[in-house]
Formats: C-alpha cells, sequence, structure tokens
C-alpha cells in the first residue's frame, strides 16, 4: 500500500529545483531522440476518434471567480497552439514543447494554481484543463501516453464528477509534461477549442476507428495515515470493444494515491461518475 505524506520545502529548495528540471527538459528536447509533432493542418482529418469537452466556469470553494475568468485568457492561448496539430507515426506529442513558456509577454494572465495542495496565483494558471482534457480523450485512443503525472493532492471534494477519480494530467512548465506517441500506422489530429461555456477537445485521424474504449477505475478507497490525513487511491483501466461491440480487451491504465485536502468521510457521498 502506498502511503503519502505531505512535504515541506523551502521557497529556495523550490526554485532551485524548478531550474534545474527545466534545464534538464530543455537537454531532453534537444537530445532525447525521439521526433516531436509540430506540422499543422489548416484542414481538420476527416474521422472523429473521440470527443469530449469540459465547462470553462464552475464554483470552487473559497476561490475567487476572477481567476476562474482569467483561466479562459489562457486557454484561449494555449489552444491556438495546439489546435489542428498531426502526429505523425512515430512521432511524439509535447504539451509544453508546443505551447511554451506561459509568460504576460504572450498575453497570459494570473489564473489559480495548485502548489503543494493550496491554491495559489499564477501567470498561465489554469491550464491543467487543458491537459487533463487531451489525457482523458487519448485514453480513449489507440495513441501511447509516454508520460504523465498525476496530482498529488486531491484539492476539492467531488461535485457531479463524471470521470473517474485521478483520469487527469496535471502539468507545469516544462518539467511535469504530457507526452504521447502515435505508435499506429495512422495520422492523429488534435483538435481544441473554446465555445462561450466550454472547453472542447477531439482527435481525428484519417481512418474510421476501429476500437471503442470504456474507462472505468477500481479499488477506489481512503486510508488514514499516520501522521493524521487521509490519502485516496484507485486504479484506472480500459475496457476495449472492437467495431462490432465485443470486448477484446481489459487493460490496466494507471494507479493513482493523492493527499486530500478535506475530510472526505464528511464530504464524500459515494460515487458520483
Amino acid at each position: 500500500m502506498v502511503s503519502l505524506k505531505p512535504i515541506k520545502r523551502s521557497k529556495l529548495r523550490i526554485f532551485a529545483g524548478k531550474k534545474v528540471y527545466r534545464l534538464k527538459r530543455y537537454g531532453e528536447w534537444l537530445f532525447d531522440g525521439k521526433r516531436y509533432a509540430r506540422k499543422r493542418l489548416d484542414e481538420k482529418l476527416p474521422y472523429v476518434v473521440k470527443k469530449h469537452r469540459t465547462p470553462l466556469l464552475r464554483q470552487l470553494k473559497d476561490v475567487d471567480m476572477q481567476l476562474q475568468k482569467n483561466k479562459i485568457t489562457n486557454l484561449k492561448i494555449a489552444s491556438k497552439r495546439l489546435h489542428k496539430i498531426v502526429i505523425e507515426p512515430g512521432e511524439t506529442f509535447s504539451y509544453w514543447r508546443l505551447i511554451g513558456n506561459t509568460t504576460k509577454r504572450k498575453g497570459y494572465v494570473d489564473g489559480m494554481i495548485l502548489h503543494y495542495g493550496k491554491v495559489t496565483v499564477g501567470t498561465g494558471g489554469g491550464l491543467c484543463q487543458m491537459s487533463n482534457l487531451i489525457y482523458w480523450i487519448t485514453l480513449h485512443t489507440p495513441l501511447t501516453v509516454t508520460e504523465r503525472y498525476r496530482h498529488s493532492y486531491d484539492v476539492f471534494p467531488d461535485s457531479n464528477r463524471s470521470q473517474p477519480f485521478g483520469s487527469g494530467a496535471t502539468c507545469a512548465y516544462n518539467y511535469l509534461d504530457l507526452q504521447i506517441k502515435n505508435e499506429t500506422q495512422t495520422p492523429f489530429q488534435l483538435v481544441v477549442y473554446l465555445t462561450d461555456s466550454h472547453l472542447t477537445g477531439e482527435w481525428h485521424s484519417t481512418v474510421p476507428p476501429t476500437r471503442t474504449y470504456e474507462i472505468y477505475e477500481k479499488e477506489h478507497h481512503f486510508t488514514r495515515e499516520l501522521w493524521g490525513g487521509y490519502v485516496r487511491h484507485n486504479s484506472i483501466h480500459r475496457k476495449v470493444y472492437d467495431v462490432d461491440g465485443n470486448q477484446v480487451d481489459d487493460e490496466f491504465v494507471t494507479e493513482n494515491h493523492a493527499i486530500t485536502m478535506y475530510e472526505p468521510f464528511l464530504t464524500y457521498e459515494g460515487d458520483t461518475e
């Protein structure tokens, strides 16, 4: 059983750590030998493999709604860097390599950032909604997620959850990246855009999909830790179906462990999926 405990680090340690990890990532982008996706097509590839959308505004406890509105500005800027990007066979999609650093000079504004389990403010905050969405729709394709980071803290209790806990991907420029490799023989294209109320993501391809996927969780539970807090656990799996609806596989995807920042048995009332 995995046991987690809150980690306290000094501001200097956090600052230095970010610098080191960012430099390491820059070196990887240059010398790791991967072929990174960068081509963009004006037209959409003809077949939609998976589409999903998430609401832009959510009422979160003790969070200023202005930060939610600022997030929309940040998502609009980032989406332009990702929209209609094509991953050719053998190529790797890198979330941060395509978006770049989220600076004020590029138009990014202050948004909500989760930092060691606390809600803080930072330039470009809110882009985890984009990485969460891309990860979710990718799980419904034959594309391979080669790098993904889970949230170490579960900050907000469930509210009308439609996806299993832990089915997203946290991000932080540039060392917490989301990378997806196309190990198929078919090009895939990412389509992302904002409406008045939602962020929408789609994977398109040149051929119709031959598989569909059902994402589900197992072994969802909380544990009381010796240090006094709670840790939330589960594992994510997916069932694979052929074009006739026959199940052909049941795959393990990942497992999640996160320190809860609330009293789970006071606020959690069972599955809300």
